[in-house]
Protein backbone atom coordinates (compact mmCIF):
# COMPACT_ATOMS: atom_id res chain seq x y z
CA UNK A 1 0.00 0.00 0.00
CA UNK A 2 1.14 3.66 -0.80
CA UNK A 3 1.55 5.63 2.41
CA UNK A 4 0.80 9.24 3.22
CA UNK A 5 0.47 11.09 6.43
CA UNK A 6 -2.53 13.09 8.10
CA UNK A 7 -1.90 16.73 8.92
CA UNK A 8 -5.76 17.59 10.08
CA UNK A 9 -8.62 15.42 11.78
CA UNK A 10 -12.00 17.14 12.25
CA UNK A 11 -14.28 14.80 13.47
CA UNK A 12 -14.78 12.34 10.36
CA UNK A 13 -13.30 14.40 8.56
CA UNK A 14 -9.28 13.24 8.06
CA UNK A 15 -6.69 15.62 5.99
CA UNK A 16 -3.77 13.76 4.35
CA UNK A 17 -0.64 15.09 2.45
CA UNK A 18 1.64 12.52 0.60
CA UNK A 19 -1.29 10.09 -0.27
CA UNK A 20 0.54 8.86 -3.53
CA UNK A 21 -1.75 7.90 -6.49
CA UNK A 22 -4.63 8.93 -4.72
CA UNK A 23 -8.02 9.42 -6.54
CA UNK A 24 -11.23 10.71 -5.99
CA UNK A 25 -13.38 8.05 -4.14
CA UNK A 26 -10.44 5.64 -3.33
CA UNK A 27 -10.62 3.29 0.05
CA UNK A 28 -7.82 4.29 2.42
CA UNK A 29 -6.73 3.05 5.77
CA UNK A 30 -6.03 5.24 8.20
CA UNK A 31 -3.99 5.16 11.13
CA UNK A 32 -2.29 1.92 12.68
CA UNK A 33 -6.00 1.16 13.25
CA UNK A 34 -6.74 0.44 9.48
CA UNK A 35 -10.14 2.59 9.63
CA UNK A 36 -11.69 2.50 6.36
CA UNK A 37 -12.17 5.46 5.11
CA UNK A 38 -12.73 6.94 1.45
CA UNK A 39 -11.14 10.19 -0.50
CA UNK A 40 -13.66 12.80 -1.13
CA UNK A 41 -11.85 15.94 -2.17
CA UNK A 42 -8.67 16.40 -3.73
CA UNK A 43 -6.82 19.51 -3.48
CA UNK A 44 -3.15 19.63 -4.85
CA UNK A 45 -1.09 17.31 -2.89
CA UNK A 46 -3.95 17.18 0.09
CA UNK A 47 -6.61 14.61 0.43
CA UNK A 48 -9.92 14.95 2.34
CA UNK A 49 -10.80 11.97 3.39
CA UNK A 50 -14.23 10.59 4.97
CA UNK A 51 -13.63 8.14 7.46
CA UNK A 52 -16.21 5.54 8.40
CA UNK A 53 -15.33 4.63 11.90
CA UNK A 54 -14.82 6.74 15.41
CA UNK A 55 -11.57 8.75 14.71
CA UNK A 56 -11.10 9.51 18.29
CA UNK A 57 -7.88 9.30 19.70
CA UNK A 58 -6.33 9.85 16.12
CA UNK A 59 -3.98 13.09 15.30
CA UNK A 60 -1.66 14.39 12.79
CA UNK A 61 1.52 12.13 11.87
CA UNK A 62 -0.75 8.89 11.75
CA UNK A 63 0.09 7.45 8.83
CA UNK A 64 -2.61 6.76 5.47
CA UNK A 65 -2.62 4.24 3.42
CA UNK A 66 -4.05 4.07 -0.03
CA UNK A 67 -5.45 1.02 -1.68
CA UNK A 68 -5.95 2.25 -5.07
CA UNK A 69 -9.74 0.98 -5.21
CA UNK A 70 -12.82 2.85 -4.86
CA UNK A 71 -15.32 2.07 -2.01
CA UNK A 72 -16.84 -1.62 -4.02
CA UNK A 73 -18.90 -4.04 -2.27
CA UNK A 74 -18.80 -7.88 -2.76
CA UNK A 75 -22.19 -9.47 -5.11
CA UNK A 76 -22.61 -12.73 -5.16
CA UNK A 77 -24.24 -15.62 -3.12
CA UNK A 78 -24.95 -14.98 0.50
CA UNK A 79 -26.30 -11.24 -0.26
CA UNK A 80 -30.55 -12.57 0.49
CA UNK A 81 -30.55 -12.63 4.18
CA UNK A 82 -27.86 -10.49 5.24
CA UNK A 83 -27.57 -8.12 7.40
CA UNK A 84 -25.17 -5.33 7.02
CA UNK A 85 -24.15 -1.73 7.92
CA UNK A 86 -23.43 1.19 5.66
CA UNK A 87 -20.02 -0.29 4.03
CA UNK A 88 -21.88 -3.78 3.71
CA UNK A 89 -19.57 -5.24 6.78
CA UNK A 90 -22.21 -8.13 8.14
CA UNK A 91 -23.46 -7.43 11.44
CA UNK A 92 -23.99 -10.98 12.87
CA UNK A 93 -20.37 -11.74 12.33
CA UNK A 94 -19.49 -8.14 14.32
CA UNK A 95 -21.63 -8.92 16.49
CA UNK A 96 -19.86 -12.25 17.95
CA UNK A 97 -17.42 -9.33 18.93
CA UNK A 98 -19.18 -7.43 20.97
CA UNK A 99 -22.26 -5.13 21.32
CA UNK A 100 -20.36 -2.03 19.80
CA UNK A 101 -18.22 -2.60 16.79
CA UNK A 102 -14.28 -2.47 17.13
CA UNK A 103 -12.50 -0.21 15.74
CA UNK A 104 -10.77 -1.07 12.49
CA UNK A 105 -12.17 -4.44 12.21
CA UNK A 106 -12.26 -5.47 8.15
CA UNK A 107 -14.89 -8.47 7.74
CA UNK A 108 -16.11 -9.27 4.32
CA UNK A 109 -19.06 -8.81 3.22
CA UNK A 110 -19.60 -12.28 1.89
CA UNK A 111 -18.83 -15.24 4.07
CA UNK A 112 -15.64 -17.21 2.76
CA UNK A 113 -16.14 -20.94 3.90
CA UNK A 114 -19.47 -21.27 2.54
CA UNK A 115 -19.71 -23.21 -0.10
CA UNK A 116 -22.53 -22.76 -2.47
CA UNK A 117 -23.92 -25.67 -5.17
CA UNK A 118 -23.55 -24.46 -8.62
CA UNK A 119 -25.33 -25.86 -11.43
CA UNK A 120 -24.10 -24.64 -14.76
CA UNK A 121 -26.76 -23.55 -17.77
CA UNK A 122 -24.30 -22.75 -20.38
CA UNK A 123 -21.87 -25.48 -22.17
CA UNK A 124 -18.07 -24.88 -22.78
CA UNK A 125 -17.57 -23.45 -26.03
CA UNK A 126 -20.13 -20.70 -26.29
CA UNK A 127 -19.78 -17.47 -26.69
CA UNK A 128 -20.46 -15.20 -23.38
CA UNK A 129 -21.10 -11.11 -23.09
CA UNK A 130 -21.67 -9.65 -20.12
CA UNK A 131 -24.57 -10.55 -18.31
CA UNK A 132 -25.16 -13.96 -19.52
CA UNK A 133 -26.23 -16.29 -17.19
CA UNK A 134 -23.80 -19.00 -16.52
CA UNK A 135 -25.41 -20.93 -14.00
CA UNK A 136 -27.58 -21.01 -10.35
CA UNK A 137 -27.21 -21.36 -6.90
CA UNK A 138 -30.01 -21.95 -5.22
CA UNK A 139 -29.77 -19.00 -2.37
CA UNK A 140 -32.74 -19.45 -0.29
CA UNK A 141 -35.63 -21.83 -0.43
CA UNK A 142 -37.37 -18.53 -2.79
CA UNK A 143 -34.23 -17.16 -4.60
CA UNK A 144 -32.72 -18.83 -7.09
CA UNK A 145 -29.23 -16.67 -7.39
CA UNK A 146 -28.11 -16.06 -11.27
CA UNK A 147 -24.36 -16.35 -11.50
CA UNK A 148 -23.73 -13.90 -14.45
CA UNK A 149 -20.86 -12.94 -16.78
CA UNK A 150 -19.23 -9.45 -14.89
CA UNK A 151 -19.17 -6.57 -16.71
CA UNK A 152 -16.34 -5.59 -19.48
CA UNK A 153 -16.11 -10.15 -20.33
CA UNK A 154 -16.45 -11.11 -23.08
CA UNK A 155 -15.00 -14.24 -25.49
CA UNK A 156 -15.60 -17.52 -25.90
CA UNK A 157 -16.44 -20.11 -22.28
CA UNK A 158 -13.27 -22.93 -22.41
CA UNK A 159 -14.34 -23.99 -19.15
CA UNK A 160 -16.82 -24.37 -16.46
CA UNK A 161 -17.43 -26.78 -13.69
CA UNK A 162 -20.66 -28.00 -12.03
CA UNK A 163 -20.44 -28.29 -7.55
CA UNK A 164 -19.81 -27.19 -4.48
CA UNK A 165 -17.71 -23.56 -4.47
CA UNK A 166 -17.02 -20.73 -2.26
CA UNK A 167 -17.69 -17.63 -3.79
CA UNK A 168 -13.54 -17.08 -4.29
CA UNK A 169 -12.98 -20.65 -6.20
CA UNK A 170 -12.72 -20.68 -9.55
CA UNK A 171 -16.19 -21.71 -11.31
CA UNK A 172 -15.34 -20.90 -15.22
CA UNK A 173 -12.28 -19.76 -17.75
CA UNK A 174 -13.89 -17.26 -20.27
CA UNK A 175 -10.79 -16.55 -23.40
CA UNK A 176 -11.17 -12.98 -24.17
CA UNK A 177 -9.10 -10.85 -26.38
CA UNK A 178 -6.35 -10.13 -23.47
CA UNK A 179 -5.74 -13.81 -22.76
CA UNK A 180 -7.84 -16.23 -20.44
CA UNK A 181 -9.97 -14.75 -17.23
CA UNK A 182 -11.36 -17.03 -14.46
CA UNK A 183 -14.54 -16.14 -13.06
CA UNK A 184 -15.70 -16.63 -9.66
CA UNK A 185 -19.01 -16.56 -8.27
CA UNK A 186 -18.52 -13.42 -6.80
CA UNK A 187 -17.96 -9.80 -8.35
CA UNK A 188 -16.95 -6.94 -6.85
CA UNK A 189 -18.39 -3.43 -7.99
CA UNK A 190 -18.05 0.15 -6.96
CA UNK A 191 -21.11 1.62 -5.02
CA UNK A 192 -21.09 5.72 -6.58
CA UNK A 193 -21.32 3.89 -10.02
CA UNK A 194 -24.47 2.60 -11.46
CA UNK A 195 -24.02 -0.82 -13.49
CA UNK A 196 -24.44 -0.48 -16.83
CA UNK A 197 -27.72 -1.90 -18.88
CA UNK A 198 -29.08 -2.17 -21.96
CA UNK A 199 -32.15 0.15 -21.99
CA UNK A 200 -34.56 1.66 -20.15
CA UNK A 201 -38.34 0.79 -20.34
CA UNK A 202 -41.10 2.87 -20.07
CA UNK A 203 -43.04 2.57 -16.61
CA UNK A 204 -46.63 1.10 -17.95
CA UNK A 205 -46.14 -1.95 -15.42
CA UNK A 206 -48.27 -1.07 -11.30
CA UNK A 207 -46.03 -2.34 -8.61
CA UNK A 208 -48.92 -3.19 -6.68
CA UNK A 209 -48.79 -2.66 -2.90
CA UNK A 210 -52.23 -3.99 -1.18
CA UNK A 211 -52.24 -0.58 0.29
CA UNK A 212 -55.83 0.93 -0.39
CA UNK A 213 -54.86 4.52 -1.01
CA UNK A 214 -52.01 3.77 -2.70
CA UNK A 215 -52.93 1.16 -5.42
CA UNK A 216 -56.38 3.48 -6.31
CA UNK A 217 -55.35 6.73 -5.79
CA UNK A 218 -51.91 7.10 -6.01
CA UNK A 219 -49.96 4.31 -7.48
CA UNK A 220 -46.46 3.33 -8.17
CA UNK A 221 -45.13 2.17 -11.61
CA UNK A 222 -42.12 -0.86 -11.64
CA UNK A 223 -39.59 0.85 -11.66
CA UNK A 224 -40.72 4.02 -10.44
CA UNK A 225 -39.82 6.41 -7.67
CA UNK A 226 -41.64 7.51 -4.47
CA UNK A 227 -41.36 9.70 -1.42
CA UNK A 228 -43.08 9.71 1.95
CA UNK A 229 -42.32 12.82 3.86
CA UNK A 230 -43.48 13.21 7.41
CA UNK A 231 -43.41 14.55 10.49
CA UNK A 232 -42.63 12.17 13.63
CA UNK A 233 -45.13 9.52 14.46
CA UNK A 234 -47.40 10.06 11.36
CA UNK A 235 -46.29 6.48 9.89
CA UNK A 236 -43.61 6.02 7.60
CA UNK A 237 -41.56 3.23 9.16
CA UNK A 238 -44.79 1.20 9.13
CA UNK A 239 -45.93 2.07 5.14
CA UNK A 240 -41.99 1.38 4.48
CA UNK A 241 -43.02 -2.12 6.46
CA UNK A 242 -45.82 -2.71 4.52
CA UNK A 243 -44.38 -2.28 1.08
CA UNK A 244 -41.52 -4.65 1.92
CA UNK A 245 -44.29 -7.40 2.99
CA UNK A 246 -46.90 -7.16 0.60
CA UNK A 247 -45.30 -5.11 -2.47
CA UNK A 248 -45.31 -7.25 -5.91
CA UNK A 249 -41.44 -7.52 -5.87
CA UNK A 250 -39.28 -10.59 -5.72
CA UNK A 251 -36.51 -9.35 -4.22
CA UNK A 252 -36.75 -6.17 -1.09
CA UNK A 253 -33.40 -3.95 0.03
CA UNK A 254 -33.98 -1.92 2.97
CA UNK A 255 -31.30 0.70 3.86
CA UNK A 256 -31.91 1.68 7.44
CA UNK A 257 -29.52 5.06 6.60
CA UNK A 258 -29.81 6.95 10.11
CA UNK A 259 -32.90 6.57 12.09
CA UNK A 260 -32.94 6.24 15.69
CA UNK A 261 -31.72 3.09 16.77
CA UNK A 262 -34.94 1.59 18.24
CA UNK A 263 -36.81 1.99 14.67
CA UNK A 264 -33.96 0.07 12.62
CA UNK A 265 -34.18 -2.12 16.37
CA UNK A 266 -37.96 -2.88 15.33
CA UNK A 267 -36.68 -3.98 11.60
CA UNK A 268 -33.98 -6.46 12.71
CA UNK A 269 -36.07 -8.03 15.21
CA UNK A 270 -39.56 -8.25 13.17
CA UNK A 271 -38.46 -8.80 9.54
CA UNK A 272 -36.46 -12.13 10.29
CA UNK A 273 -39.67 -13.30 11.91
CA UNK A 274 -41.92 -11.80 9.69
CA UNK A 275 -44.12 -14.35 7.32
CA UNK A 276 -43.88 -13.36 3.88
CA UNK A 277 -47.63 -13.92 2.41
CA UNK A 278 -46.34 -14.22 -1.37
CA UNK A 279 -43.63 -17.26 -0.63
CA UNK A 280 -45.14 -18.71 2.35
CA UNK A 281 -41.56 -18.44 3.93
CA UNK A 282 -39.96 -15.58 6.06
CA UNK A 283 -39.71 -12.56 4.62
CA UNK A 284 -35.80 -12.92 5.01
CA UNK A 285 -36.08 -15.49 2.46
CA UNK A 286 -35.74 -12.89 0.31
CA UNK A 287 -34.58 -9.73 1.88
CA UNK A 288 -31.49 -7.73 2.37
CA UNK A 289 -31.01 -5.22 5.29
CA UNK A 290 -28.43 -2.32 5.22
CA UNK A 291 -28.93 -0.93 8.43
CA UNK A 292 -26.86 2.38 9.83
CA UNK A 293 -28.48 4.15 13.22
CA UNK A 294 -27.79 7.36 14.19
CA UNK A 295 -25.15 6.48 17.10
CA UNK A 296 -23.03 5.47 13.92
CA UNK A 297 -20.16 7.94 12.70
CA UNK A 298 -22.11 10.29 10.58
CA UNK A 299 -20.49 9.64 6.99
CA UNK A 300 -21.36 5.93 7.48
CA UNK A 301 -25.20 7.18 6.67
CA UNK A 302 -23.92 8.46 3.59
CA UNK A 303 -22.29 5.06 2.43
CA UNK A 304 -25.29 3.08 3.13
CA UNK A 305 -27.76 4.26 0.60
CA UNK A 306 -25.34 3.90 -2.14
CA UNK A 307 -24.28 0.20 -0.91
CA UNK A 308 -28.12 -0.61 -0.78
CA UNK A 309 -29.14 0.49 -4.31
CA UNK A 310 -25.64 -1.12 -6.09
CA UNK A 311 -27.09 -4.40 -4.46
CA UNK A 312 -30.34 -3.69 -5.74
CA UNK A 313 -28.56 -3.13 -9.03
CA UNK A 314 -26.68 -6.35 -9.46
CA UNK A 315 -30.54 -8.57 -8.48
CA UNK A 316 -32.16 -6.09 -10.83
CA UNK A 317 -29.52 -7.47 -13.80
CA UNK A 318 -30.33 -11.01 -13.03
CA UNK A 319 -34.11 -10.19 -14.04
CA UNK A 320 -36.10 -9.91 -10.92
CA UNK A 321 -37.84 -6.93 -9.76
CA UNK A 322 -36.34 -5.26 -6.90
CA UNK A 323 -37.97 -2.70 -4.37
CA UNK A 324 -35.48 -0.71 -2.32
CA UNK A 325 -36.94 0.96 0.97
CA UNK A 326 -34.49 4.04 2.03
CA UNK A 327 -35.39 5.18 5.73
CA UNK A 328 -34.69 7.97 5.84
CA UNK A 329 -33.42 9.97 3.25
CA UNK A 330 -33.56 13.08 5.74
CA UNK A 331 -30.58 11.24 7.67
CA UNK A 332 -28.12 10.95 4.53
CA UNK A 333 -28.57 14.72 3.60
CA UNK A 334 -27.78 15.65 7.17
CA UNK A 335 -24.46 13.17 7.10
CA UNK A 336 -23.37 15.41 3.48
CA UNK A 337 -24.65 18.73 5.30
CA UNK A 338 -22.28 17.64 8.04
CA UNK A 339 -19.11 16.53 5.56
CA UNK A 340 -19.66 19.88 3.64
CA UNK A 341 -19.19 21.79 6.56
CA UNK A 342 -16.15 20.56 7.50
CA UNK A 343 -14.78 20.57 3.70
CA UNK A 344 -15.77 24.42 4.10
CA UNK A 345 -17.94 24.11 1.01
CA UNK A 346 -20.14 27.45 0.30
CA UNK A 347 -23.46 25.84 1.78
CA UNK A 348 -26.80 25.95 0.14
CA UNK A 349 -30.02 26.58 1.76
CA UNK A 350 -30.41 25.86 5.27
CA UNK A 351 -26.93 24.91 5.21
CA UNK A 352 -27.32 21.68 2.76
CA UNK A 353 -24.15 21.70 0.21
CA UNK A 354 -25.52 23.49 -3.01
CA UNK A 355 -24.97 19.92 -4.99
CA UNK A 356 -27.99 18.27 -2.71
CA UNK A 357 -30.61 18.27 -5.79
CA UNK A 358 -28.18 16.54 -7.69
CA UNK A 359 -27.02 14.17 -5.49
CA UNK A 360 -30.39 13.05 -4.65
CA UNK A 361 -31.40 12.62 -8.07
CA UNK A 362 -28.25 10.32 -8.87
CA UNK A 363 -29.86 7.52 -6.49
CA UNK A 364 -33.54 8.10 -7.39
CA UNK A 365 -32.11 7.97 -11.15
CA UNK A 366 -30.69 4.74 -10.66
CA UNK A 367 -34.50 2.85 -10.13
CA UNK A 368 -35.63 1.89 -13.29
CA UNK A 369 -37.14 -1.01 -15.49
CA UNK A 370 -34.52 -1.82 -18.07
CA UNK A 371 -33.37 -4.08 -20.54
CA UNK A 372 -30.59 -6.08 -18.64
CA UNK A 373 -27.21 -7.09 -20.24
CA UNK A 374 -27.21 -10.30 -21.80
CA UNK A 375 -26.07 -11.40 -25.32
CA UNK A 376 -30.52 -12.47 -26.12
CA UNK A 377 -31.16 -8.78 -24.84
CA UNK A 378 -34.54 -10.21 -23.81
CA UNK A 379 -34.23 -10.47 -19.57
CA UNK A 380 -35.80 -7.33 -17.68
CA UNK A 381 -35.53 -6.21 -14.63
CA UNK A 382 -36.35 -2.92 -12.28
CA UNK A 383 -35.88 -1.49 -9.18
CA UNK A 384 -38.76 1.00 -7.56
CA UNK A 385 -37.46 2.97 -4.92
CA UNK A 386 -39.34 4.34 -2.24
CA UNK A 387 -37.55 6.77 0.50
CA UNK A 388 -39.01 8.28 3.66
CA UNK A 389 -38.34 11.89 4.16
CA UNK A 390 -38.43 13.11 7.53
CA UNK A 391 -38.61 17.48 7.58
CA UNK A 392 -38.14 18.86 10.47
CA UNK A 393 -41.81 19.70 12.44
CA UNK A 394 -43.26 18.42 9.43
CA UNK A 395 -42.09 21.36 7.25
CA UNK A 396 -42.70 19.80 3.53
CA UNK A 397 -40.89 23.17 2.09
CA UNK A 398 -37.56 22.16 3.76
CA UNK A 399 -34.96 21.57 1.23
CA UNK A 400 -34.81 17.58 1.52
CA UNK A 401 -38.58 17.22 0.81
CA UNK A 402 -38.48 20.03 -2.03
CA UNK A 403 -35.46 18.36 -4.02
CA UNK A 404 -36.98 15.13 -3.67
CA UNK A 405 -40.32 16.10 -4.91
CA UNK A 406 -38.37 17.40 -8.12
CA UNK A 407 -37.05 13.80 -8.71
CA UNK A 408 -39.68 11.34 -7.74
CA UNK A 409 -43.06 11.12 -9.38
CA UNK A 410 -45.27 9.78 -6.34
CA UNK A 411 -45.46 11.65 -2.90
CA UNK A 412 -46.96 9.87 -0.55
CA UNK A 413 -47.57 12.91 1.86
CA UNK A 414 -48.11 11.39 5.35
CA UNK A 415 -50.34 14.00 7.68
CA UNK A 416 -50.21 14.16 10.97
CA UNK A 417 -53.57 15.16 11.31
CA UNK A 418 -54.71 12.45 10.20
CA UNK A 419 -52.62 10.24 12.04
CA UNK A 420 -53.85 11.82 15.40
CA UNK A 421 -57.27 10.55 14.53
CA UNK A 422 -55.86 7.27 14.20
CA UNK A 423 -56.56 7.12 10.48
CA UNK A 424 -53.76 4.92 8.84
CA UNK A 425 -51.91 4.94 6.26
CA UNK A 426 -52.29 8.52 7.59
CA UNK A 427 -51.74 9.58 3.69
CA UNK A 428 -53.10 13.11 2.72
CA UNK A 429 -55.39 12.50 -0.55
CA UNK A 430 -55.80 16.20 -1.10
CA UNK A 431 -51.90 16.67 -0.79
CA UNK A 432 -50.04 14.03 -2.28
CA UNK A 433 -49.94 12.84 -6.30
CA UNK A 434 -48.66 9.96 -8.58
CA UNK A 435 -47.45 10.90 -12.10
CA UNK A 436 -47.93 7.22 -13.38
CA UNK A 437 -51.71 7.42 -13.30
CA UNK A 438 -52.14 8.69 -16.84
CA UNK A 439 -49.63 6.08 -18.15
CA UNK A 440 -51.96 3.45 -16.19
CA UNK A 441 -54.77 3.88 -16.72
CA UNK A 442 -54.97 1.48 -19.86
CA UNK A 443 -53.46 -1.30 -17.56
CA UNK A 444 -56.15 -1.19 -15.22
CA UNK A 445 -58.46 -0.85 -17.69
CA UNK A 446 -56.84 -4.54 -19.43
CA UNK A 447 -56.54 -6.48 -16.34
CA UNK A 448 -59.21 -5.16 -13.71
CA UNK A 449 -62.08 -3.49 -14.91
CA UNK A 450 -63.25 -0.92 -17.56
CA UNK A 451 -64.73 0.76 -14.75
CA UNK A 452 -62.05 1.14 -12.55
CA UNK A 453 -60.64 4.55 -13.38
CA UNK A 454 -64.10 6.15 -13.81
CA UNK A 455 -64.40 5.11 -10.11
CA UNK A 456 -61.76 6.33 -9.30
CA UNK A 457 -62.10 9.67 -10.75
CA UNK A 458 -65.26 9.88 -9.29
CA UNK A 459 -64.01 8.89 -5.04
CA UNK A 460 -61.33 11.62 -5.48
CA UNK A 461 -64.35 14.32 -6.82
CA UNK A 462 -66.29 13.28 -3.77
CA UNK A 463 -63.15 13.27 -1.41
CA UNK A 464 -62.49 17.08 -3.01
CA UNK A 465 -66.31 18.40 -2.62
CA UNK A 466 -66.32 16.80 1.25
CA UNK A 467 -63.19 19.14 1.90
CA UNK A 468 -65.10 22.05 0.34
CA UNK A 469 -68.54 21.85 2.49
CA UNK A 470 -66.49 21.41 5.13
CA UNK A 471 -65.62 25.14 5.48
CA UNK A 472 -69.52 25.69 5.16
CA UNK A 473 -69.98 23.30 7.93
CA UNK A 474 -67.82 24.95 10.37
CA UNK A 475 -69.41 27.71 10.00
CA UNK A 476 -73.34 27.02 9.92
CA UNK A 477 -73.58 23.29 10.47
CA UNK A 478 -74.49 20.29 8.81
CA UNK A 479 -78.03 21.02 8.95
CA UNK A 480 -77.68 23.73 6.87
CA UNK A 481 -76.81 22.06 3.81
CA UNK A 482 -79.19 20.59 1.43
CA UNK A 483 -79.95 16.55 1.54
CA UNK A 484 -77.75 16.09 -1.51
CA UNK A 485 -75.05 17.69 -0.37
CA UNK A 486 -75.68 15.74 3.49
CA UNK A 487 -75.19 12.63 1.30
CA UNK A 488 -72.31 13.92 -0.68
CA UNK A 489 -70.48 14.24 3.34
CA UNK A 490 -71.90 11.02 4.01
CA UNK A 491 -70.64 8.86 1.11
CA UNK A 492 -66.66 10.71 1.53
CA UNK A 493 -66.90 9.43 5.01
CA UNK A 494 -67.64 6.04 3.64
CA UNK A 495 -64.83 6.51 0.98
CA UNK A 496 -62.37 7.23 4.36
CA UNK A 497 -63.19 4.73 6.57
CA UNK A 498 -64.75 1.97 4.91
CA UNK A 499 -62.41 2.28 2.16
CA UNK A 500 -59.40 4.23 2.56
CA UNK A 501 -58.34 3.47 6.50
CA UNK A 502 -56.54 0.22 6.48
CA UNK A 503 -55.86 -1.57 9.34
CA UNK A 504 -51.68 -3.08 8.38
CA UNK A 505 -52.33 -5.45 11.77
CA UNK A 506 -55.48 -7.12 10.91
CA UNK A 507 -55.29 -10.25 9.31
CA UNK A 508 -57.69 -9.75 6.35
CA UNK A 509 -57.84 -6.08 5.84
CA UNK A 510 -53.36 -5.77 5.62
CA UNK A 511 -53.54 -6.64 2.17
CA UNK A 512 -56.37 -5.71 -0.08
CA UNK A 513 -55.90 -7.59 -4.08
CA UNK A 514 -56.70 -4.79 -6.83
CA UNK A 515 -59.94 -7.04 -8.16
CA UNK A 516 -61.05 -6.79 -4.37
CA UNK A 517 -59.96 -2.93 -4.79
CA UNK A 518 -62.46 -2.34 -7.29
CA UNK A 519 -65.35 -4.37 -5.81
CA UNK A 520 -65.31 -2.26 -2.74
CA UNK A 521 -64.83 0.90 -4.42
CA UNK A 522 -67.53 -0.21 -6.46
CA UNK A 523 -70.44 -0.71 -3.81
CA UNK A 524 -69.95 2.43 -1.75
CA UNK A 525 -70.24 3.98 -4.97
CA UNK A 526 -73.20 2.10 -6.30
CA UNK A 527 -74.75 3.04 -2.81
CA UNK A 528 -74.06 6.80 -3.46
CA UNK A 529 -76.53 6.05 -6.94
CA UNK A 530 -79.02 4.36 -5.20
CA UNK A 531 -79.04 6.70 -2.14
CA UNK A 532 -79.45 9.82 -4.65
CA UNK A 533 -83.05 7.96 -5.98
CA UNK A 534 -83.98 7.08 -2.24
CA UNK A 535 -84.00 11.00 -2.09
CA UNK A 536 -85.87 10.88 -5.07
CA UNK A 537 -88.73 8.66 -3.68
CA UNK A 538 -88.92 10.81 -0.64
CA UNK A 539 -86.96 8.62 1.85
CA UNK A 540 -85.24 11.32 4.50
CA UNK A 541 -81.07 11.44 4.98
CA UNK A 542 -82.24 9.27 8.01
CA UNK A 543 -83.78 6.43 7.17
CA UNK A 544 -80.98 6.40 4.41
CA UNK A 545 -78.10 6.06 6.65
CA UNK A 546 -80.00 3.96 9.10
CA UNK A 547 -80.14 1.40 6.19
CA UNK A 548 -78.82 -2.00 7.03
CA UNK A 549 -77.29 -2.16 3.93
CA UNK A 550 -74.84 0.66 5.20
CA UNK A 551 -73.21 -1.87 8.29
CA UNK A 552 -72.72 -4.43 5.73
CA UNK A 553 -70.71 -1.62 3.52
CA UNK A 554 -68.22 -0.96 6.64
CA UNK A 555 -67.87 -4.50 7.34
CA UNK A 556 -66.78 -5.29 3.11
CA UNK A 557 -63.10 -4.44 4.02
CA UNK A 558 -62.61 -7.24 6.15
CA UNK A 559 -64.26 -10.44 3.52
CA UNK A 560 -61.19 -12.28 2.41
CA UNK A 561 -59.48 -12.81 -0.66
CA UNK A 562 -60.83 -15.78 -1.07
CA UNK A 563 -64.78 -14.83 -0.49
CA UNK A 564 -65.42 -12.34 -3.17
CA UNK A 565 -68.95 -14.04 -3.75
CA UNK A 566 -70.09 -11.85 -1.12
CA UNK A 567 -69.28 -8.59 -2.75
CA UNK A 568 -71.46 -10.05 -5.65
CA UNK A 569 -74.28 -10.63 -3.10
CA UNK A 570 -73.98 -7.15 -1.54
CA UNK A 571 -73.84 -5.01 -4.50
CA UNK A 572 -77.33 -6.61 -5.19
CA UNK A 573 -78.55 -6.22 -1.88
CA UNK A 574 -77.41 -2.60 -2.96
CA UNK A 575 -79.78 -2.53 -5.71
CA UNK A 576 -82.51 -3.96 -4.83
CA UNK A 577 -83.33 -1.09 -2.31
CA UNK A 578 -84.91 0.92 -5.76
CA UNK A 579 -87.01 -2.31 -5.95
CA UNK A 580 -90.80 -1.43 -5.27
CA UNK A 581 -91.20 -3.37 -2.19
CA UNK A 582 -93.42 -2.12 0.11
CA UNK A 583 -91.02 -4.75 2.73
CA UNK A 584 -88.33 -2.31 2.45
CA UNK A 585 -86.74 -2.22 5.80
CA UNK A 586 -85.64 1.11 7.03
CA UNK A 587 -85.27 1.65 10.67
Amino acid sequence: MNTGKIVRVSGPLVVAEGVPGAKMYDVVRVSEEKLIGEIIELRGERASIQVYEDTTMIGPGAPVYSTGYPLSVELGPGLVESIYDGIQRPLDVLAIQGERISRGIDVPGLRRDKKWQFNPKISEGTMVEPGDILGVVQETVVIEHRIMVPPGVRGRLVEIKAGEFTVEEKIAVVETEDGPQELTMMQRWPVRRGRPYIDKLPPDQIMTTGQRIIDTFFPIARGGAAAIPGPFGSGKTVVQHQLAKWADADIIVYVGCGERGNEMTDVLNEFPVLHDPRTGEDLMKRTVLVANTSDMPVAAREASIYTGITIAEYFRDMGYNVAIMADSTSRWAEALREISGRLEEMPGEEGYPAYLGSRLAEFYERAGRTLCLSSDQQRQGSITAVGAVSPPGGDLSEPVTQNTLRVVKVFWGLDSTLAYRRHFPAINWLLSYSLYNERLDEYFRREVGEEWVELRQRAMRILQKEAELEEIVRLVGLDALSSRDQLTMEIARSIREDYLHQNAFHEVDTYTSLDKQLALLRIVLTFEDVAVKLLEKGFTMKEILNLPVREEIAKGKNIPEDQMEKFDQLLADIKNLLADDPTLEVK
